[in-house]
């Protein structure tokens, strides 16, 4: 692929990523004590974690008719997930676990990764593969 420069373009930057739920306090809360990131700003519908001093942030935000992913079951597909990488596989599981994610019977690859769910339904996977 080439690129031209452009002096009149504007410049971007990635920002953040944000997911659609029914209550964006709750997964501000989940995935703020998952990751260690505080909340940077929120209103009834919105949170946005992380995002200061120019660091990507994950936002959540309320869409009134949300309907959760049905992963493995393709009826309402997962549009995106995070990955989080880990030293201990089982540890990470059991934090999040107590955190709320909640775990599907379906593990494509347990011994590699675990697919778990935040509060919104949203699957994301751990991993101690780099």
């Amino acid at each position: 692929m080439t690129t031209t420069e452009n002096t009149s373009a504007p410049a971007f930057r990635y920002s953040a990523v944000t997911f659609d739920c029914s209550d964006p306090a709750a997964m501000a809360h989940f995935w703020g004590e998952a990751l260690g990131l505080p909340v940077a700003f929120s209103t009834d519908d919105f949170y946005l974690l992380g995002g200061k001093d120019g660091a990507a942030g994950l936002g959540f935000n309320r869409l009134a008719d949300y309907r959760r992913p049905t992963w493995p079951d393709p009826a309402q597909e997962k549009q995106a997930h995070i990955d989080l990488g880990t030293d201990d596989l089982d540890a990470a599981e059991a934090r999040l676990l107590a955190l709320g994610a909640t775990k599907p019977d379906f593990q494509p690859d347990p011994d590699r990764w675990r697919v778990l769910l935040d509060p919104a339904g949203h699957p994301f996977c751990v991993s101690t593969v780099a």
